[in-house]
This record gives C-alpha cells, sequence and structure tokens, in this order.
C-alpha cells in the first residue's frame, strides 16, 4: 500500500465483479475510503442482487480498508443521488467517481427491440449522468475532483449487433469532453478508458457474433486473442486509473486512453482527417468525382457486402475482388 490517495474517497459503480472490483481494490490499496456500487444485475441488467457489492466492501474491509457497500441502480437520478450519499453519509466527502457499471442487450440492428435499446442507454449514458451530475456539484464546491468514465471500442471503432452498446459508449466519449470543459476551471478533470479486459460481458458475446467481427476485421483473430489471454484480467486496467485519480495527474483532463493488458494508448482526438476546398459550394458532380478519389482512397469499408450480392454503382471489377 502506497496510500496515494490516503484520506481521499472515491464511488467505484459496477464494482461488485470484473474491472469495476479490481478498480475498487486497487483504489482501496492506495488508502482510499471506497463506495462499492454494485445492483448485482446479471449481464443483461436482471435479477438484481445485493450479495456481489457487499462482498467486495467486505474483501477491503478485511484487507485493512474503508469500504461500504451500495445497491442502488445508476440507471436513475434518485439512484445517482443516493450512491453520492452514501459516501457523504459513510465518509463525510467525495473526492473521486469512477464509472464503470454497465449491461449488455446485443442484437443487430434491424432486430433490436425498444426495451433493449432503451435499457442499456439507460445504464450506460443515463447512468453516467445520473452519478455525475451530484457529484459534480460537490467536486465543484470544493475545487477538486476526479472523474473516470468508461468507453469502449464498440463505440469508438463500432462492433455488429451492438448498436444501443456502441451508441451509449460513443456517447460516453462525447460527454467525457464536455465535463472535462465544464468542471476543468473548477480543479476537477474528467477521463476516459476504453477497456480491452475479459469479463462477463465479454463472455457473453455470442460466438457467431465473434466471428462475423473477426471476419469483419473488428476484433483480433483466435491466434491473436490467445497469445492475449494471460493479460486480460480485469486487474491490468485498474493501475491506469488509479494514476488518473492522484494529485499527479492534476493537469490531464478530457482524455481518452485504450488500457489493456500491458498496453496504455492515449487515443488521437478526433479532427479532419483528409480534406477538399474551394470557393462556393460543391456540386454533387464534383464530390462524386473527387470524394472517392481524395477523400476515401486506400480506407477500407469496415463491412462489405459480398461480392455475388447486386450492389448498384459497384464497378465489376470490384465485385470480382469481393
Amino acid at each position: 500500500m502506497a496510500d496515494r490517495l490516503k484520506g481521499r474517497t472515491a464511488i467505484v459503480t459496477g464494482a461488485g465483479r470484473g474491472i469495476g472490483r479490481a478498480i475498487a481494490l486497487a483504489l482501496a490499496d492506495e488508502g482510499a475510503n471506497v463506495v462499492v456500487n454494485d445492483f448485482g444485475v446479471a449481464v443483461d441488467g436482471t435479477q438484481p442482487s445485493e450479495g456481489p457489492a457487499k462482498d467486495v466492501a467486505d474483501e477491503i474491509k478485511a484487507a485493512g480498508g474503508n469500504a461500504v457497500h451500495n445497491f442502488d441502480t445508476v440507471a436513475t437520478v434518485e439512484g445517482g443521488e443516493r450512491i453520492v450519499k452514501t459516501a457523504l453519509d459513510s465518509f463525510g466527502r467525495l473526492d473521486i467517481l469512477v464509472n464503470v457499471a454497465g449491461i449488455l442487450r446485443d442484437r443487430m440492428i434491424f432486430n433490436m427491440t425498444e426495451e433493449e435499446w432503451d435499457a442499456v442507454i439507460a445504464v450506460h449514458l443515463k447512468g453516467h449522468y445520473c452519478t455525475t451530475k451530484p457529484a459534480s456539484v460537490l467536486m465543484r464546491q470544493q475545487r477538486y475532483g476526479r472523474i473516470i468514465n468508461f468507453s469502449s471500442g464498440s463505440g469508438l471503432n463500432g462492433s455488429s449487433g451492438q448498436a444501443n452498446y456502441g451508441a451509449a459508449k460513443a456517447g460516453i466519449a462525447g460527454f467525457t469532453r464536455v465535463v472535462a470543459r465544464d468542471l476543468g476551471r473548477y480543479g476537477v478533470t474528467c477521463n476516459c478508458v476504453s477497456p480491452g479486459a475479459a469479463t462477463r460481458m465479454t463472455e457473453s458475446v455470442p460466438e457467431a457474433t465473434r466471428q462475423l467481427r473477426t471476419r469483419s476485421g473488428i476484433q483480433t483473430g483466435q491466434a491473436r486473442t490467445s497469445a492475449l489471454l494471460s493479460m486480460r484480467d480485469p486487474e491490468y486496467v485498474a493501475p491506469m486509473v488509479v494514476f488518473l485519480c492522484t494529485d499527479e495527474a492534476w493537469n490531464i483532463n478530457g482524455k481518452i486512453f485504450a488500457v489493456s493488458g500491458g498496453s496504455v494508448a492515449l487515443l488521437q482526438e478526433e479532427v479532419p482527417m483528409r480534406t477538399v476546398v474551394k470557393d462556393g459550394m460543391w456540386s454533387v458532380d464534383e464530390l462524386r468525382e473527387l470524394v472517392p478519389m481524395r477523400l476515401m482512397s486506400g480506407l477500407p469499408n469496415p463491412a462489405p457486402p459480398p461480392a455475388d450480392l447486386d450492389i448498384p454503382g459497384r464497378p465489376a471489377r470490384a465485385a470480382a475482388q469481393g
């Protein structure tokens, strides 16, 4: 224990299992008081249970740390406020908020129900708002705070069958950048992690979906995946989160980091990649000529149609190449 966070109080949502649990334990190991929040649900958000949060809080206390468990959902404003109140009631302050809680309801967009869409958006995207709003009020007043959000490659790059999850995770990246600007002047930072780790959520992805993503180049093949399995434990994500919570990270704000195994990468912010400019309005004929040649040259379609599908406008040579 290095006590880098001694005297600080942290909330970690979704801390009953996986990445959230690893982060809660790591924060406690650095001396932080930890509110272990978890609604205790299955991967799809059903069957709530108080057990996972309580188990992790008990584990922290058994190791000599300070922790309390909280069973509220992040998907409602009232739940978020109660989570923050738990920190104040238990430890008198709040310094760190780590938003990990999430669920999956994977379905191809043409089969996805409104309920499946709403449930995932509520826990991930709205859930970040429901906890960050009350936490930000306190952090602004005390002129100090660390907020760590969790995005995903599904939102930053796209994954088949995850329109709801990907939309929420992309929204969280944008949310992070805006909150960083809202709170930075008050000494509060807001950053985001896109993790790569083996968890209940990754294990729940159907094999057919995995194969589709591999064929599309969206995720690594089996050989590459097998080589990385030994470094895919959730614990590998925790150290970067802890660092972003320390005083030394005071000037890191509004950034997104990809963290997986032994790799920590700062992701490039979205800026123009290629540009065509003219003095006046473009015509459709001009764009028809320039967009494929200047803007799209060398860039692959992430999900190209099969060669035997009749696609209007596709050259015969391109169809033959598949």
